[in-house]
């Protein structure tokens, strides 16, 4: 499937799921509801931007667009697993149009809570993400492979040459920037914590009564006068 297809049915999938109107949504992104129409029917590719507006009025990380189903699950009843393999040249690739940044999806299509994905930025471009998702707890680590990257996480600036790594959690505001003349080219690792649920204690057992033996003594012997 065409990778614009594909993010027109994620978003379809993810607002549905949510029982969420194309009024609703685009209340809560600030998306407008003919945007958002277009890209549902594949007819606009939205901007990085855009998809992460509309992956926080949906609740989700921006990276759930490229996911192969809602719940990570087969599409449909009797439909083979999804695979924990994939071949290189079956990873999906998305360009964002604004910016020119390429994404191409490391990890195969089978559910688990770590994905790859790596990004080539070009020189001297910036894209800024909201990248809070509510509810979630979504750790990410970016390792630098070429060139050079300048992330502001919150308010603070991480200056990356090749070889470095920063890890951040995806509850404030990111900006990448390409500062050098040549792309730069990054692994991304993401990994969803699930929310720990404490167990409810466990009710005291109940003991069966204990059984109680009466005990008579033997009858005595009466003696004849």
């Amino acid at each position: 499937m065409d990778i614009h297809h594909h993010i027109a049915q994620r978003l379809r999938e993810l607002r549905s799921a949510r029982g969420y109107s194309l009024d609703a949504l685009a209340e809560r992104s600030g998306v407008s509801r003919s945007n958002i129409s277009l890209i549902e029917r594949g007819e606009s590719s939205p901007t990085a931007a855009v998809l992460d507006k509309l992956a926080i009025g949906l609740g989700v990380a921006l990276a759930s667009f490229f996911d192969e189903s809602a719940d990570g699950s087969a599409a449909h009843e009797g439909a083979a697993a999804p695979s924990p393999h994939i071949r290189a040249a079956d990873q999906p690739r998305w360009q964002d149009p604004a910016s020119g940044y390429v994404r191409r999806r490391l990890s195969p299509p089978a559910p688990s809570p770590l994905q790859l994905v790596e990004v080539v930025f070009p020189p001297g471009q910036r894209v800024a993400l909201d990248s809070a998702v509510p509810g979630a707890e979504i750790h990410q680590q970016v390792w630098l492979l070429e060139g050079r990257m300048e992330l502001t996480v919150g308010d603070t600036l991480w200056p990356l040459a090749a070889g470095d790594c920063l890890a951040m959690q995806l509850n404030q505001p990111i900006v990448f920037h390409n500062p050098g003349a040549t792309p730069a080219r990054y692994l991304v690792a993401l990994a969803t914590v699930m929310p720990f649920v404490p167990l409810a204690p466990l009710a005291p057992r109940s003991q069966p009564p204990a059984r109680v033996t009466k005990i008579t003594s033997p009858p005595t012997a009466r003696r004849k006068p």
